[in-house]
């Protein structure tokens, strides 16, 4: 029997002591694990290298971490992306998703947390869902394969989170899915992922699905319990 091959994380990041930490605790794990110091490098390598997950620094000396989470979304829609950030403000954290990232952790981190957000991507990513390939809601098409959204003529891309939450609820059209289960299907975690940023979640799609995300039509709230798709 061949052996499993090892999953490949990128880590772009221009502090080498982080570098040097990361590469230690992820191999420990069983990740084997490629690194850049400048964003332009980590595209490059994202293309060559083709990685299972990329942790992101956001403040890099060539480019920032925004511009080189657009770059890697251009050449690969669907690598998650864990971007790695000294700014706690949201409007920053919201920036970094609409760039193609699909979560985030703040500096100074610990590695422990970062290790279970980025085992909870790669499986997520690997997980295949009984729903299809595309859908529509109302006047909006989804493709879940390329993480995009279409809607009056404007294409959108939809971060790797917003794709597994719209699964699960396609999954369970017309049925009330509990903040709880979504968290624990989506996230897979304890402590890391709270009710609130399966809310951010929400918000972000009915943004890009809803001709008017305020008085949404198919992605509704059932209050006090979570969610369903209609």
């Amino acid at each position: 029997m061949q052996p499993t091959a090892k999953r490949t994380i990128l880590v772009i990041d221009d502090e080498v002591h982080i570098v040097l930490g990361l590469r230690d605790a992820l191999e420990f794990e069983g990740f084997r694990v490629v690194s850049a110091h400048r964003g332009l490098e980590g595209v490059e390598l994202a293309k060559k290298e083709k990685p299972d997950a990329i942790l992101l620094d956001l403040m890099l000396p060539d480019a920032n971490g925004y511009q080189v989470c657009a770059q890697i979304r251009a050449i690969d829609r669907r690598v998650p992306i864990l971007m790695i950030t000294a700014r706690s403000q949201e409007v920053d954290k919201l920036r970094g998703f609409d760039a193609g990232a699909d979560d985030y952790v703040t500096k100074p981190f610990s590695v422990n947390e970062v290790l279970a957000r980025l085992r909870a991507m790669v499986r997520r990513a690997e997980w295949q869902p009984q729903t299809p390939e595309a859908t529509i809601i109302g006047q909006a098409s989804v493709s879940f394969g390329a993480q995009t959204c279409r809607r009056d003529g404007r294409e959108e891309q939809l971060s790797f989170y917003e794709v597994e939450v719209l699964r699960l609820l396609l999954e369970k059209q017309g049925q009330v899915v509990a903040r709880d289960d979504i968290l624990q299907r989506v996230w897979g975690l304890e402590n890391v992922a709270t009710n609130r940023t399966v809310d951010n979640v929400i918000v972000k799609l009915r943004k890009k699905v809803e001709p008017v995300p305020d008085k949404p039509a198919h992605i509704l709230t059932v209050y006090g319990v979570g969610y369903k798709l209609v």
